[in-house]
């Protein structure tokens, strides 16, 4: 039978790095089961809905695709899918003609609560009822060094 890699045998940043990406794919994994199963929505529609609730203003198509973790197709495709289940709306923006500005309606609005506390609940018993203030503290620094480095190597 083949052996497994240890921890020990493997680099401190492979593992580190290994660990994140089996974090994020686990947990990911986790909260669209749950979200599918509860409100028959996939993780990606709610990581735009997210955004968009998180936002007082509507909220330009290409600024939704620059935020997400998705392609501009992507979001494009799941904008199309919310709208035809009547949780966003698609408006002209009155600062550019050229572009569409995106906003929850209320049954968005209503459905992205709902699903957000079916969210928290999924991550529970595998992220935040294990960690504490510490360690989510140490995983946000991590996050945004992370972000940082990215957002100076893109400007």
């Amino acid at each position: 039978m083949p052996k497994k890699l240890t921890e020990a045998e493997m680099p401190t940043a492979d593992h580190a790095f290994y660990g994140l990406v089996w974090a994020g794919t686990t947990m990911t994994d986790c909260v669209d089961k749950a979200l599918v199963k509860a409100h028959d929505l996939p993780v990606s529609w709610f990581e735009v809905m997210l955004w968009l609730a998180s936002s007082p203003e509507p909220v330009p198509a290409s600024v939704l695709g620059n935020s997400t973790l998705l392609s501009r197709s992507q979001v494009s495709r799941v904008v199309d899918a919310l709208q035809s289940r009547g949780l966003v709306t698609r408006t002209p923006s009155a600062r550019d003609a050229r572009s569409v500005e995106v906003a929850l309606t209320p049954a968005g609005r209503t459905l992205f609560a709902a699903a957000d506390t079916t969210r928290r609940e999924a991550l529970a018993p595998v992220f935040t009822d294990l960690l504490d203030t510490e360690d989510l503290e140490a995983l946000g620094r991590v996050w945004r060094k992370l972000k940082a480095a990215k957002a100076a190597q893109a400007g």
